[in-house]
């Protein structure tokens, strides 16, 4: 066995002297790199690994034993199905022999005394053996109760003619090999205190694991058979890069899905992202995006008044996710993470949704493409079960997570959490995976991959802080300058993360990706309500076929209300238009006959907004509005 082999195999060579039975336990079901006839190093299952391990140690076969099917010699061979046949008294029915728990206890007694040949016996879907390890009948127990006996009381075994013909021969264990999806499968006694049995975790592959096996794949790829030794090297190492964290029979089934999608070797990037996410169409890379881009700024600004620098930076860094520039800088896996990552900070009000949305709209075509989290929901650390499911055992468990289940609905969007800040700290330490790996685990073991989506986070932290009395305090105010108000924003988050959290690692992973709003001013305002206004409008004309008008006068009065106080930013701006405008006009709306009017002019508005005082109709004639209350 050499260096090259899994660990877990290397472990089994070294203990067999030493160790009666092995509980295989995490990644069991992937494929490993193995040595096969002519030495040349392939992925193939656990069963093939292992067989290797152990044929290279002098074991004649194996005994494979499954709840469903029963036992069966290992490999397959006429030769070692004959002998295993005739050591154990096995009566094959379609190559195996069904057995109860009862006769598997019979078979590992013969096994663990069985000199004429080596031979280890693999109980494969340990995990389905009983129903749960914690609460198990008496037949249950005493099988495994049965099996620690064994392991206490066995003995290495040697065979005289292994021997004869080798002066280095050493007796060892015919070992019981359990294979377990997780260690609590298991019950948690067997193992305890016995040193005759070992415990070995398979973990994910390395990277250079990876790159190793992947080169075994390059031929699924079109124009990989064709490919130079240099080209090779380098599909290689993309592979590897590219699946981080994935197993080796994750690795084929990309090959498999590019071979029938004709991708060539040169984009096995895309081919992994295929894999990840099921989805070929990339939105990332359409010819138009491009175009949509270069007239970002224009188009979002529209939306999001008066913010130009939080536009400018968030479109620098829209540039950068559609270039696949994002975090460039760090190489390795760095193409797992986030296209991009933003997080909105500033006043109430000024637009840091509204950003989102446009964001959403500019890349998807679709505002509605964003999936919103309202963190405020999570403010408790049990609520993280709603974000990544429930654990095993616990009600909800087979639904999922409801933001891992949305990622993987729509792989390309924007995921937007609204008031992160609100969040349980706990539930924080969550991104922590997503903005470095971009992927994350949900309760029952499912993926999300995260690397096709924008992430954006609104908070509006560094607003107001505490005195040295507790006391909430503001920390700027409108009519400071920018400059001021980002610089003292930038620094109470900054505080808030490394002191009141302890998690400088989360504001570490944010990076320079903080974009902070400023205040709503004046003219700003004003440009917010004439908007605002104009939707009005629109929707009146939209609803009910009427033009409305209002008179400079009335205009001007109306503005003068809705821009007084700019604490709330446009959100306020909004409620003093539906509380001084749209409610009045409802009401003069719902009490006219409007099959009989086509345009209406607003002349004068109440000054405590109970009614419109007055309208100018189709006619022209200007009297008093009905609908104002008594």
């Amino acid at each position: 066995m050499t260096e090259t082999s899994p660990r877990w195999a290397r472990d089994i060579e070294r203990l067999l002297p030493i160790r009666a039975q092995f509980i295989l336990t995490g990644n069991i079901r992937d494929h490993f790199l193995t040595a096969l006839a002519g030495g040349r190093r392939t992925p193939a299952p656990l069963m093939r690994c292992l067989w290797n391990t152990l044929a290279g140690q002098g074991f004649r076969f194996l005994l494979v034993y499954d709840p469903v099917g029963g036992v069966r010699p290992y490999p397959a061979e006429p030769e070692i199905v004959a002998e295993a046949v005739r050591l154990f008294d096995l009566k094959l029915q379609d190559d195996a022999m069904p057995m109860s728990l009862e006769r598997l206890i019979d078979l590992m007694r013969h096994l663990v005394r069985q000199r004429e040949a080596h031979a280890a016996l693999v109980i494969d879907f340990a995990s389905r053996l009983v129903r749960h390890p914690d609460h198990m009948d008496a037949g249950e127990h005493r099988f495994f109760l049965a099996a620690e006996y064994l392991a206490a009381q066995a003995t290495p075994i040697g065979i005289r003619e292994m021997a004869r013909a080798n002066p280095d021969y050493k007796p060892v264990y015919h070992p019981i090999l359990w294979l377990v999806n997780r260690a609590q499968d298991f019950p948690s006694w067997f193992a305890l205190d016995n040193s005759r049995v070992e415990i070995l975790n398979i973990a994910l592959p390395d990277f250079e694991t990876r790159a190793a096996a992947a080169k075994s794949y390059i031929n699924l790829f079109q124009n990989g058979a064709t490919a130079s030794e240099s080209e090779q090297e380098t599909f290689a190492r993309e592979f590897a890069r590219a699946t981080e964290g994935m197993p080796l029979l994750a690795l084929s089934d990309a090959a498999q899905l590019a071979n029938r999608q004709g991708i060539p070797c040169a984009e096995v990037e895309d081919a992994v992202q295929c894999y990840k996410v099921g989805v070929r169409e990339n939105p990332w890379k359409k010819p138009y995006l491009r175009e949509r881009i270069a007239q970002a700024a224009q188009s979002i600004g529209r939306r999001v008044k008066g913010q130009e620098q939080a536009v400018t930076k968030s479109v620098d860094i829209l540039m950068r996710s559609v270039m696949g520039l994002t975090g460039a800088q760090a190489g390795g896996g760095s193409g797992n993470r986030p296209r991009g990552v933003l997080f909105l900070a500033g006043p109430t009000g000024t637009g840091k949704t509204e950003l989102a949305k446009s964001l959403t709209e500019l890349v998807f075509g679709d505002e509605r493409a964003y999936i919103r989290f309202d963190m405020s929901e999570f403010s408790e650390s049990h609520t993280g079960a709603r974000l990544l499911g429930a654990p095993p055992g616990y009600v909800g468990f087979e639904a999922g997570g409801e933001l891992t289940n949305a990622v993987r609905e729509k792989p390309f969007s924007v995921v937007l959490f609204d008031e992160v800040e609100k969040a349980h700290p706990l539930i924080l330490d969550k991104f922590l995976q997503i903005l470095e790996d971009g992927r994350l685990t949900d309760g029952r073991g499912d993926t999300a991959y995260f690397s096709e989506a924008i992430l954006v986070f609104t908070s509006n932290l560094g607003i107001f802080t505490e005195d040295a009395e507790g006391r909430r305090i503001e920390n700027v105010r409108p009519g400071d300058d920018y400059p001021t108000v980002e610089k003292k924003v930038r620094a109470a988050i900054a505080d808030h993360f490394k002191f009141y959290l302890s998690r400088p690692e989360l504001l570490n992973r944010i990076g320079d990706n903080i974009v902070v709003f400023n205040f709503i001013t004046p003219p700003v305002a004003e440009r917010i309500f004439t908007g605002m206004l104009e939707n009005i409008m629109r929707r009146v004309r939209e609803e009910h076929d009427l033009m409305l008008e209002l008179a400079p006068a009335a205009r001007a009065q109306l503005l003068r209300w809705c821009v007084a106080d700019l604490a709330h930013g446009g959100r306020g701006i909004g409620n003093q238009l539906e509380s001084r405008f749209i409610n009045p006009l409802a009401r003069a709306l719902f009490a006219l006959d409007l099959t009989q009017h086509t345009h209406i002019r607003v002349t004068e508005l109440h000054e405590n907004a109970e009614r419109i005082v007055s309208l100018v109709l189709a006619d022209g004639d200007e009297k008093p509005c009905p609908g104002g209350r008594q």
